[in-house]
């Protein structure tokens, strides 16, 4: 009976925040409910002046398949929530040392990622994600291109990146990934010698923290070798639209949202990287460290 009980207070945590009509009928009126709505235009663009009713697709086989979707999550999100912290039980979750995040072994796993480069601001790099020899790894490659484009406004050019796309659980809720039992991001990768920028995105207490980034820097080694990487998470830096904050704080480890790699050193030419996998680790030789950079007093 308690069971029961903590199962439906676990289902109403998850749905309480979420609005009955955008939970039953988004999926029916695909296109106008569930697609956020935005005012951005792109300047020289001409703007859209279909009406909007016109793209709504009414759809009651989709709203359907969406439903059924939605219930098996929450089925499997309450299984794991009965069975312990992220699906494992209490002391497997307290004694595990390492843990693989992402790998790359088929199309799926490149599916969980998105890449972008300034070609979405009219800039001429281009970045491809495939997989690698033998289907044993991510291959990340393309052209960086450091010109400005003419539309005179953009002042600086040329970076390429890969994320991790955001995780969604039952009803649109959010899903974190929880690190707080590691103290190390291991890397295994095989680079061509240009330094990446690795940055983890936490979820944010306010609205306006939402362009918050952790960050540090990578430098793989070029050759034909394979290296194991180790970032201590102390060593993340926070940073917000590209500018690192006077103020750093610890990161949030029990609030991962997404990790990504992006290049920008201003080197034209062709790049590439290539990854076996992503995973965490507890590392003896940093537990006694707990946060690096200092932290300087303003004068009022």
């Amino acid at each position: 009976m308690m069971a029961l009980v903590l199962n439906r207070a676990f289902i109403f945590s998850r749905c309480h925040q979420q609005n009955g009509i955008s939970i039953l009928l988004g999926p029916c009126v695909t296109g106008f409910i569930s697609r956020p709505y935005s005012t951005y235009r792109r300047p020289g663009t001409k703007p859209d002046n279909t009406p909007h009713w016109k793209t709504i697709n009414f759809s009651f086989q989709n709203a359907a398949d969406e439903m059924k979707k939605r219930l098996g999550l929450i089925k499997k999100e309450i299984v794991d929530h009965c069975k312990g912290p992220e699906g494992r039980s209490f002391v497997e979750w307290m004694v595990e040392q390492t843990r693989v995040v992402w790998e790359f072994r088929n199309q799926k796993d490149l599916d969980g990622w998105v890449v972008s480069s300034d070609a979405e601001i009219g800039g001429k790099s281009e970045a491809y994600l495939t997989l690698g020899k033998n289907n044993q790894s991510a291959l990340l490659y393309g052209t960086l291109n450091t010109d400005v484009p003419r539309d005179g406004e953009t002042r600086r050019s040329g970076y390429c990146s890969m994320r991790s796309k955001l995780q969604w659980g039952a009803f649109n809720q959010k899903n974190f990934y929880d690190w707080s039992t590691f103290n190390t991001l291991h890397l295994r990768v095989r680079g061509d010698g240009r330094p990446w920028m690795v940055n983890i995105y936490t979820d944010p207490y306010y609205s306006h923290q939402k362009d918050d980034l952790y960050n540090y820097f990578m430098y793989p080694r070029g050759g034909p070798y394979w290296e194991e990487i180790k970032i201590p998470f102390s060593k993340f830096f926070l940073s917000s639209r590209g500018r690192i904050q006077d103020n750093q704080y610890l990161m949030w480890l029990d609030k991962i949202r997404t990790l990504g790699f992006t290049l920008g050193d201003k080197a034209d030419g062709p790049f590439q990287l290539e990854i076996d996998f992503i995973g965490l680790s507890k590392d003896g030789a940093y537990t006694g460290e707990e946060f690096p950079y200092e932290q300087y007093k303003r004068n009022p």
